[in-house]
C-alpha cells in the first residue's frame, strides 16, 4: 500500500494551519465548515459585506447553506489580501468566470512556494483554459494543484461519508491537504494527473445536465445507465486526446463524480436539464436555481473545442442542439439512437468510423 493510500489516523493530532478559502458559495462553505472543524483557522473571503457580517454573526451561510451552523474558528472577510497574506494555504472556490480576474489582481499577495488549491470546475472561454492553467500563468511561484471527486457540498455539510480526489504534482502538496481536509466523514484520496482530474471534473457537468433531462422524460433505468456511460466514454476520449491519462476516468473524479452528478437532484447541473426537460425555457431554470452551474458554459467550449480537434462527443452535439438551436429532445434522442453502432470502450477496441 502506497502511503498516499494509507488510513488517515485522525487519532493523530494534526497541527493547527492558517488556511484561506477564497469563495462564499456552497462548496466554498463546506470547504471551510470541514477546515474548521478539523481544527484549523479557516480565513473565509467574500465579496458580500452583509454575507460575512452574517455568517459572523449567527455562525450561518442563509443564501448557500440555510440551516448549517458553521462551527470552529471561521473568520468570515470581505478582505482578500488580508485573508491570503494569514494564510499557508488557499483554496480557491471562485467560478470560472471570474477566476483569473480575481487572481490576476491580487496575484502579487500570494506568496512563492504557498500551496493554492483549485475547487474550481469549470474552464475559462479563450484559450480552453483549466484553473490550474490559469495559477501557473498567473502565479507560478506557487505550489498548485486541484481538488474534485463525487462531492455534492449539501451532503458534505451534513457530516455524510464523502471521497476526494487531491491532484498535484508535488508530493507535499498532496500530502498537506490530505492532512488538512481528512476526517472520519470525507477522504482523501492523491493523484498526480492535475490536467485529467481537473478536466472530468468540468466535463461531466455537461452530462449531469443531460441525465436531468433523461429523468424528466422518465426515462428507463436502462436508458439512463447507457446514457451515464456513453457520457463516460465520451468525455475520457475528449480527455485523452488533450493528454490526461485514460485511468483517472475511472476513479473518483471520473466515473465516481460522474455518477454521483448524474444521478442526484442535488447536482445543479442535473436541475437545470430537468428544468428543460419538463418544458421550463434555459434561462428561466438558471434564475430559477440561483446558483452557478458551469455545465451551461462548459458545453459551449467543449463543443468547438470537439469539432476543432475532431473529437467525436454525439452527446455533447445533441446537448447543445437542445439548449441552444432549438432542437427538440425527441429529435436528438431518436437521432442518436440511430447513429452508428460502434466500439465500446474507447481503448479496447478502435473506433472504425469516426463522426
Amino acid at each position: 500500500m502506497s502511503e498516499n493510500n494509507l488510513p488517515q489516523d485522525r487519532g493523530a493530532r494534526v497541527p493547527v494551519h492558517d488556511v484561506a478559502v477564497l469563495g462564499g458559495g456552497s462548496f466554498g462553505t463546506a470547504m471551510a465548515k470541514v477546515l474548521g472543524e478539523n481544527g484549523h483557522c479557516v480565513h473565509f473571503w467574500m465579496r458580500d459585506r452583509s454575507q460575512a457580517d452574517e455568517i459572523r454573526s449567527t455562525r450561518i451561510n442563509s443564501r448557500y447553506m440555510p440551516g448549517i451552523e458553521l462551527t470552529g474558528d471561521i473568520q468570515p472577510t470581505t478582505d482578500l489580501p488580508e485573508a491570503i497574506s494569514k494564510a499557508e494555504i488557499v483554496f480557491l472556490a471562485i467560478p470560472s468566470k471570474a477566476f483569473r480576474t480575481v487572481i490576476r489582481e491580487h496575484s502579487d499577495q500570494f506568496r512563492d512556494g504557498q500551496i493554492v488549491i483549485s475547487l474550481t470546475k469549470g474552464i475559462e472561454e479563450h484559450g480552453f483554459k483549466l484553473m490550474s492553467e490559469i495559477l501557473q500563468e498567473e502565479i507560478p511561484r506557487c505550489r498548485i494543484g486541484v481538488l474534485s471527486g463525487p462531492n455534492l457540498a449539501g451532503e458534505i455539510v451534513n457530516r455524510d461519508l464523502t471521497a476526494t480526489v487531491i491532484a498535484a504534482k508535488d508530493p507535499d502538496v498532496r500530502r498537506t491537504v490530505q492532512e488538512l481536509l481528512g476526517c472520519e466523514y470525507f477522504r482523501v484520496y492523491a493523484n498526480i494527473d492535475v490536467y485529467g482530474v481537473e478536466l472530468a471534473g468540468a466535463l461531466k457537468n455537461i452530462y449531469a445536465i443531460v441525465a436531468g433531462l433523461a429523468s424528466a422524460l422518465d426515462m428507463g433505468e436502462n436508458a439512463k445507465a447507457m446514457l451515464i456511460t456513453r457520457g463516460l466514454a465520451e468525455m475520457s476520449r475528449f480527455a485523452v486526446s488533450l493528454g490526461a491519462n485514460p485511468m483517472t476516468f475511472m476513479g473518483l473524479a471520473g466515473v465516481g463524480d460522474l455518477i454521483v452528478t448524474c444521478t442526484s437532484s442535488k447536482s445543479r447541473n442535473f436541475r437545470i436539464g430537468y428544468a428543460v426537460g419538463t418544458g421550463q425555457k434555459l434561462d428561466d431554470a438558471v434564475e430559477e436555481l440561483g446558483q452557478v452551474a458551469e455545465g451551461i458554459y462548459t458545453l459551449k467550449l467543449v463543443k468547438e473545442k470537439a469539432e476543432a480537434i475532431k473529437i467525436y462527443m454525439p452527446l455533447v452535439r445533441g446537448l447543445h442542439e437542445i439548449l441552444y438551436e432549438g432542437a427538440s429532445i425527441t429529435a436528438v434522442i431518436n437521432s442518436l439512437m440511430m447513429s452508428v453502432q460502434n466500439s465500446d470502450v474507447e481503448f479496447i477496441l478502435p473506433r472504425t468510423i469516426s463522426q
